[in-house]
């Protein structure tokens, strides 16, 4: 790891250059495509002679196959610059520098083309910092050998989040951290082992988040270690375009169909719709409003109901979390397999939403749950993430569960599996270590209660929300309808929630009529609901400290403050 960190260091380095022609939080728009760009230069260096010789020769339209098969990758550049020819003919860089960018075939001229680079080649050229720029990243080895594709992963995440704290912008909306991927491909791949340890076995892996990529390449390397004869193709879509033009740029170099992954906002432009996966796994922005696309959700919603992604219902505009879940969840294998998928929340879709008439959170949980949908959800530690210290979970959801998971939830509480770092990076101050993640996939794969996990039927998560109702009363008399029942008085109205599980006869002889003896329910009114209390179940009670220990403290804390009071006045 130590050439990933010289490089990274190196290539943050090559921004102090832009310092006065440059505002920090632009830096970005033109580190990143540089870091590409010698990426590209790098993996290519081998094979480009041998380009450029076919290129002379061929007298086709359609050149790209055949350059790409020479070149050994999915992608080629047939240039005749690259950046060790760029530096030696400093007059005329910004004239090459596009003549090299042009000479890349489609799909990875694309890539370049999502950092609208070519304003920065403008304004360096004009500023006289374009040939000393480019002269850095050609000293930088990126070069396979040197680098690993996980290594330039872990690059270009902790260039984004440098430079999204310059800009003062969320960094952590663009990956998450390796170690919690790892748990979550661990868990994803843990039953289906000997499924994936075939010879010449191919299966398919979606990201609807897909960001740098980071996810779907932890996945490509562990079946890779699994089972090297094994094949997993990657699918993803992201908005941001900076992040999906490194994304597509790993996975072109990787061998993977990099038109694969798709640009845009996968909930309100699908641009996969129809297709489903064996595995999909994500980590979608936590809280962020979806009021702008609204209106186009809301559409599916109600034309297409459940023959749509969102027919279970709609959460609140103020967080979006479960339309991914739903987009996923429509992307699943319905034959005897199935498919399988773990995506990362905060704690809002455990208990969000109040059992309504219009579908909410509450409904989406009713519609997983009684499905038979959710296999288990995970608590993680907290300070886990780059942008945030709050509490998160791991949803697993799988629509073809085993028999002894058939009707049961597992919830695992994992807060305590972490080390803290040595060094902080951003709000993230915990790791989960390597012998930690095996623990933790241990707990789920072994489908055990204990200290750490709790296993539950599906209807113990369910309520009946009860509308109680009081008579009401006028002039000190009860008021009646036409049939002689009372009329019910709107300001004693209340409710109350009633386990599944319990007769509700039962639930209002014990605990509501021995209080208001005239009260009844109104079951016209009765919703059923869905929540998970994930801190009930395991919470441990706590005894207070004796009276004796808090004096103690107290007198012990006086004593101490005394004596630093006589030293200020000495």
């Amino acid at each position: 790891m130590k050439n990933f960190k010289e490089s990274a260091n190196f290539i943050w380095s090559i921004a102090d250059l832009l310092r006065g022609d440059y505002k920090q939080s632009d830096y970005g728009k033109v580190i990143l495509p540089l870091t590409v760009l010698r990426r590209l230069d790098c993996v290519l260096e081998n094979t480009k002679e041998k380009v450029l010789s076919m290129a002379e020769t061929l007298t086709v339209d359609n050149v790209d196959p055949i350059l790409n098969k020479v070149a050994g990758y999915k992608f080629h550049n047939r240039s005749k610059f690259d950046f060790d020819k760029l530096v030696a003919d400093p007059n005329n860089i910004a004239a090459n520098l596009r003549n090299y960018i042009n000479g890349f075939s489609e799909d990875a001229r694309e890539i370049i083309e999502q950092f609208e680079f070519d304003n920065q080649i403008s304004k360096m050229d004009d500023n006289n910092l374009l040939f000393l720029v480019v002269k850095r990243f050609q000293e930088v080895d990126l070069h396979p050998e040197t680098i690993s594709s996980m290594e330039m992963g872990y690059m270009f995440e902790e260039l984004i989040r440098k430079f999204a704290e310059l800009s003062n912008e969320t960094a952590g909306e663009h990956f998450t951290p390796r170690e919690v991927i790892r748990l979550m491909v661990n868990i994803l791949f843990l039953n289906d082992r000997d499924i994936l340890t075939k010879k010449g076995i191919v299966k398919t892996i979606y990201d609807c988040c897909a960001g740098t990529g980071g996810m779907l390449s932890v996945a490509e390397e562990y079946l890779n270690e699994l089972n090297p004869d094994a094949r997993l193709e990657v699918f993803g879509q992201e908005l941001n375009p900076e992040s999906y033009a490194i994304c597509k740029s790993d996975m072109l170099i990787k061998g993977q169909n990099a038109s694969n992954i798709k640009k845009g906002n996968s909930i309100s432009e699908d641009q996969l719709a129809g297709k489903t996966f064996d595995y999909l796994i994500t980590n979608p922005p936590f809280g962020v409003k979806w009021d702008k696309i609204y209106k186009k959700v809301k559409e599916e919603h109600d034309e297409l109901g459940h023959g749509g992604r969102f027919g279970a219902g709609l959460p609140a505009k103020s967080d979006g979390s479960f339309l991914f879940l739903m987009s996923l969840i429509s992307k699943m294998k319905q034959d005897e397999k199935g498919s399988k998928l773990a995506i990362v929340f905060n704690g809002s879709p455990l208990f969000s939403g109040s059992p309504s008439s219009k579908k909410n959170e509450s409904s989406i949980r009713q519609w997983i749950i009684e499905s038979d949908m959710l296999e288990a959800i995970i608590a993680l530690p907290n300070q886990l993430f780059y942008n945030t210290g709050i509490s998160t979970y791991i949803w697993v959801v799988n629509n073809r569960k085993a028999g002894e998971r058939k009707g049961k939830v597992q919830l695992i509480n994992a807060v305590d599996f972490f080390q803290k770092m040595s060094k902080s990076l951003g709000s993230k101050r915990n790791e989960l270590s390597e012998e930690q993640i095996r623990e933790i996939t241990e707990i789920y794969g072994g489908f055990e209660e204990g200290k750490y996990c709790k296993i539950f039927d599906n209807e113990d998560f369910g309520y009946h929300k009860l509308t109680v109702e009081r008579p009401l009363y006028e002039n000190g008399k009860k008021v009646v309808d036409r049939k002689g029942n009372p009329k019910a008085d709107a300001k004693l109205r209340d409710t109350e929630n009633v386990p599944l599980k319990e007769d509700i006869t039962d639930y209002m002889q014990r605990e509501v009529l021995p209080h208001v003896p005239d009260a009844w329910t109104d079951e016209k009114k009765s919703l059923v609901g869905y929540e998970i209390n994930f801190t009930k179940y395991f919470y441990e009670y706590q005894p207070l400290r004796s009276l004796g220990e808090i004096k103690a403290d107290i007198l012990a804390l006086e004593e101490e403050t005394n004596g630093m009071v006589s030293k200020v006045m000495a």
